[in-house]
């Protein structure tokens, strides 16, 4: 195997090929940037973090590859991934991931005692989500802390401390990753009954589209509050009622249960995810004209 194909598959191995995960992290991590700083991001933590983002989902993608290599091989849609397919060894994965989780640390040094102490809390979640798929019931709520605990990072790193504020915005990812997450999973439902893995489209069973539908509303209404309690202008709920527009389109798309049509549903949810930043970045964006 030349370098060239080695390195192609660590690219496919760290998910850089498909975004959509940074992107989903990288949402959540960018309304506590803006929320935090009143609009007035500092421009050096807003790098650090968003370098992290894209170096701490890598690690993620390969330590649940790395979990679920024996399962992957068994599933239609991620039989061809590197360490399921070989191409990597199990030794080869656990050295990437423990490479890029040192890069993540040393991005951290210079942001507090606070911050360094949440990035081993983060590097274990990260760590252990793939796991929780064996014996949690709705492992996308795990998910959907991994995935948000940029938001209380953040918060340190600005403030020094962590407010309810950031807790709140944590849970609103929370019941959002579930929501998104669930989509997603009814693509594979199929196949992971046979396999035995545990997922919330499995656990909702057939009411999997109205808890979707209950998620995205909880999330809004998570933001909303959030929103009240800064004195936010309508812009931000604004914000809010696109990111509730797009919540109801992808209701529509997994009405069928066709799981083209949920995966796509999966995808889009960076808009939702875009909206909501697009609402906070505008709504300080105006206040300082």
């Amino acid at each position: 195997m030349t370098l060239t194909e080695r390195l192609t598959h660590y690219e496919k191995l760290m998910r850089l090929d498909k975004p959509i995960g940074i992107l989903l992290l990288l949402w959540p991590t960018l309304w506590a940037q803006w929320l935090a700083s009143h609009g007035q991001p500092d421009w050096l933590i807003l790098w650090i973090f968003t370098i992290g983002v894209v170096v701490m989902r890598s690690a993620g993608c390969v330590i649940n590859d790395y979990a679920d290599r024996d399962f992957d091989a068994h599933v239609e849609r991620t039989r061809e991934r590197p360490l399921a397919a070989g191409k990597v060894s199990p030794k080869e994965a656990l050295l990437l991931a423990g490479g890029l989780a040192l890069l993540a640390f040393l991005l951290v040094l210079p942001l507090g005692k606070l911050v360094i102490g949440l990035s081993f809390v983060a590097l274990f979640l990260a760590a252990s989500y793939p796991f929780t798929k064996r014996f949690f019931a709705i492992p996308q709520a795990y998910l959907g802390i991994a995935f948000g605990f940029g938001i209380p990072m953040s918060y340190a790193a600005l403030w020094g401390e962590v407010p309810l504020e950031a807790w709140l915005l944590l849970m609103a990812n929370v019941v959002w990753a579930i929501a998104y997450d669930t989509e997603y999973a009814m693509v594979d439902r199929a196949d992971d009954l046979k396999i035995g893995i545990k997922t919330s489209a499995i656990t909702f069973g057939r009411f999997d589209r109205a808890a979707i539908g209950v998620c995205y509303a909880a999330t809004l209404a998570l933001l909303a509050w959030v929103g009240w309690q800064r004195q936010m202008d309508v812009v931000y709920y604004a914000g809010l009622g696109v990111a509730a527009a797009i919540a109801v389109y992808h209701l529509v798309l997994i009405r069928h249960r066709d799981p083209r049509q949920c995966f796509r549903a999966f995808l889009h949810n960076t808009w939702f995810g875009a909206a909501v930043f697009g609402g906070i970045a505008l709504n300080y964006l105006l206040r300082s004209l």
